[in-house]
């Protein structure tokens, strides 16, 4: 993976404004699992490509290090094959010398080129420092980001399963409502003040026939006393006189 689309995707996914797209998701439970998953797998894109730069890296000081340290020793073995041309030439012995002090200056040659090839490293190596750095810290917000990300889905899950168990709740109350035994017990009660106003009907009907009987016997006794009446007076006068011949 190139450096660039490393940056690309690190600075996307680290800008991303979770709540924002959780509001424009459907489902943003699926959204959140989704996302997870993207993250996950970018980050491990991530960790293999920022592995892999800083791998380079490291070759780049290793070799800076070793040219460093070639120069360095080329440059003690310059001094050591000059200082010894030095005492073969006030020994005079100068073709000895001048062989010493010719190998000073190939040393001194090879220091030079060790010493090029090291200054030469150094800004890509402070390049690459540079970058790994970058990609750490776009690596580090990611890393948030994914913390983030699955807190929110635990909380929204969370939230979920307690809507539901309310809604459970609800209905269950609901039907406790429909099933309230006190509503039982008031058509119940209303089923026997009917059933009582249709006993004191009753009452009433059978007084009011009563009555009757007893304007009926009433109006009875009038016409035996009557026939009584009649009859005591006619027994009282009487009765009628038998008309007798020769008076």
């Amino acid at each position: 993976m190139a450096k660039q689309s490393i940056f690309g995707r690190i600075a996307q996914l680290a800008k991303a404004n979770i709540n924002a797209l959780l509001d424009s998701a459907e489902d943003p439970a699926k959204m959140l699992d989704q996302m997870v998953r993207d993250y996950s797998n970018s980050i491990a894109e991530a960790e293999s490509a920022i592995a892999q730069t800083i791998g380079n890296l490291r070759l780049l000081e290793q070799d800076h290090a070793e040219d460093v340290a070639n120069a360095e020793d080329w440059g003690r073995k310059a001094i050591a094959a000059s200082r010894k041309g030095d005492e073969l030439r006030a020994a005079r012995n100068a073709a000895d010398a001048d062989k010493f002090d010719n190998l000073a200056k190939v040393a001194l040659g090879r220091q030079m080129a060790a010493e090029k090839e090291a200054k030469d490293a150094e800004p890509t190596i402070a390049s690459q420092t540079a970058v790994v750095d970058q990609l750490k810290s776009g690596l580090d917000a990611m890393r948030g980001k994914l913390s983030e990300l699955s807190a929110k889905r635990d909380q929204l899950i969370a939230r979920a399963k307690t809507a539901e168990t309310q809604a459970q709740v609800m209905d269950a109350m609901k039907s406790i409502d429909l099933l309230d035994p006190t509503s039982e017990i008031s058509r119940f009660e209303e089923k026997v003040r009917r059933e009582e106003a249709k006993v004191r009907g009753a009452q009433e009907l059978a007084a009011s026939s009563l009555d009757a009987q007893f304007e009926q016997l009433e109006a009875s006794d009038e016409s035996i006393e009557l026939e009584a009446r009649l009859a005591a007076l006619k027994a009282g006068s009487g009765g009628p006189r038998e008309v007798t011949s020769g008076q």
